[in-house]
C-alpha cells in the first residue's frame, strides 16, 4: 500500500513545536502516524533557519530544536523538485508548491494566505491545519 505524502509549511511546523496542544501540534502527530511528511532541501533549510532564530530561545532549547530537526529529517521523504513556474503571490512560497507537485503530495498544509488563496491545482489540495486535521480524523473514524 502506498503511503500518502504531505507537504507542511514552515509556519505550521514551528507552531507545532511551540504550542504542544495546538491544532498544528495535533496535526503533526497524526501526520507522522498516518502519512509521510516530505521535504526538499529548500523547504527544510527554511525551517532550520527560522527555528534557530533568537526569538524562539525562550520557548525551545537549542537541544530541543536540534532534536526536532533531526527527527523530522529522519522520518521524512526527500524530493528535489525541478525549477518551475511561479504559482503564488509570494515567490518565496513557491518552493512548497513545487515540492507538493514533484512529490505527488496529497496536501499542502499551511496557514499562509498566499498559499491558501491559490487556485485549485491538479494533484493536491492546499489546506489549513484545522482542515487537514478534520480530514485525517474523519478518515480514521470511517
Amino acid at each position: 500500500m502506498k503511503v500518502e505524502r504531505v507537504v507542511i509549511d514552515t509556519n505550521v511546523l514551528i507552531s507545532a513545536a511551540l504550542i504542544r496542544g495546538s491544532v498544528p501540534a495535533r496535526l503533526l502527530r497524526q501526520v507522522l502516524e498516518e502519512l509521510r511528511i516530505v521535504f526538499s532541501t529548500a523547504t527544510f533549510a527554511e525551517l532550520e533557519s527560522r527555528l534557530w532564530r533568537p526569538k524562539f530561545d525562550r520557548y525551545l532549547t537549542m537541544e530541543d530544536r536540534g532534536l526536532l530537526l533531526h527527527d523530522l529529517s529522519s522520518v521524512a521523504d526527500w524530493v528535489e523538485p525541478a525549477a518551475a513556474s511561479i504559482h503564488s503571490r509570494d515567490p518565496d512560497d513557491d518552493k512548497f508548491v513545487h515540492l507538493a507537485l514533484a512529490s505527488q503530495a496529497r496536501w499542502l498544509i499551511s496557514g499562509d494566505r498566499d498559499l491558501l488563496d491559490l487556485p485549485a491545482m491538479e494533484g493536491f489540495l492546499v489546506l489549513t491545519p484545522a482542515e487537514a486535521l478534520r480530514r485525517l480524523s474523519a478518515s480514521a473514524q470511517g
